[in-house]
């Protein structure tokens, strides 16, 4: 009979591409997961992996073991899920994986809410940008607060299932006396248009996340290319440089802490850029007491957040 951790083991390497990048998110040593999965080759009488470069692939026989091992696994979380809902009670533990920017205005108060409702539950919390659902999928995490931006492609995985929180628009933001370098000036705080930042000198996060890609693709559909004189996704780095009057920054609205001085906030009233923040479990027939019990608290956190008004300028 196969084992079903050293399936999970080679669904982990699958994913990361080596022993050694596996065997560090499983917290065990290269040489154990090594063995665990020479004893799963040996129960099949196949090889299951191979060298590719630096990294690892899946033999035939191995993409084959892994579809059914996806299958195995999920089953698996299935009948713990329909076990969770006979009992009715909220567990012990849970994991959650949240953007950075969601932290203080969802999160926190979500956590805090949940250690007065349910005490007896600890949730571990990994605050990321990185591939919140690659560790969902891989069970890293059992929760994911993340974002979709509205203009850009689907693509959560159908083993995903996604529970909208809140549309969160991102803001314009300058120096509260909108003296930012290089912009145009807005110091009566109306709505501005996205093509009026054309000629802004921006502070923007890396082209390579979520939200660099969003709003570089936002601003091409509007006719120009952003001017990127700052690159950080540091969220207190880009208020700090619009406060200063050094760059124009373009933030969620649930990153911007409404105590914030010497700033000015406003939307973009054509082309906007606004992300859905969605709540994210692996899919199951039965809902998990415990999971749902954090979706509800990140839930009415955001219903709350709405009612939170930006500081004046």
């Amino acid at each position: 009979m196969l084992d079903i951790r050293r399936l999970h083991m080679l669904r982990t390497v699958a994913a990361r591409g080596s022993i050694t990048a596996a065997a560090q998110s499983l917290a065990l040593s290269a040489g154990a997961v090594s063995q665990q999965l020479a004893a799963l080759r040996h129960d099949v009488g196949v090889d299951l992996l191979r060298p590719d470069g630096r990294t690892v692939a899946l033999t035939e026989a191995g993409r084959v073991l892994l579809e059914h091992a996806d299958r195995i696994l999920a089953a698996m979380e299935e009948a713990e899920c329909a076990v969770a809902a006979i009992k009715g009670t909220v567990g012990a533990t849970a994991t959650l994986a949240a953007l950075p920017s969601t932290v203080a205005r969802i999160v926190a108060p979500a956590l805090t809410a949940l250690g007065t409702d349910h005490p007896q539950l600890a949730v571990t919390c990994l605050v990321t940008d990185q591939a919140q659902l690659r560790e969902l999928a891989l069970g890293t995490v059992d929760m994911v607060l993340g974002q979709h931006y509205h203009h850009m492609p689907e693509t959560t995985p159908k083993s995903i299932a996604v529970s909208p929180l809140l549309d969160d628009p991102l803001l314009v933001v300058t120096a509260a006396d909108g003296a930012a370098d290089g912009a145009v000036g807005r110091s009566d705080g109306r709505p501005v248009g996205l093509r009026e930042l054309a000629t802004d000198h921006l502070v923007v996060p890396p082209p390579t996340t979520d939200c660099g890609q969003a709003i570089l693709q936002a601003c091409r559909r509007a006719g120009f290319t952003p001017t990127a004189r700052y690159v950080t996704a540091d969220i207190a780095a880009q208020l700090t440089l619009a406060r200063s009057g050094l760059a124009t920054a373009l933030v969620p609205r649930t990153a911007i802490d409404p105590a914030t001085p010497g700033i000015r906030a406003v939307l973009i009233e054509d082309n906007p850029i606004q992300r859905l923040l969605y709540a994210a479990t692996r899919h199951t027939e039965t809902t998990n007491p415990t999971t749902a019990a954090v979706i509800a608290a990140l839930r009415t956190a955001a219903r709350q957040d709405l009612t939170t008004h930006l500081p004046p300028a």
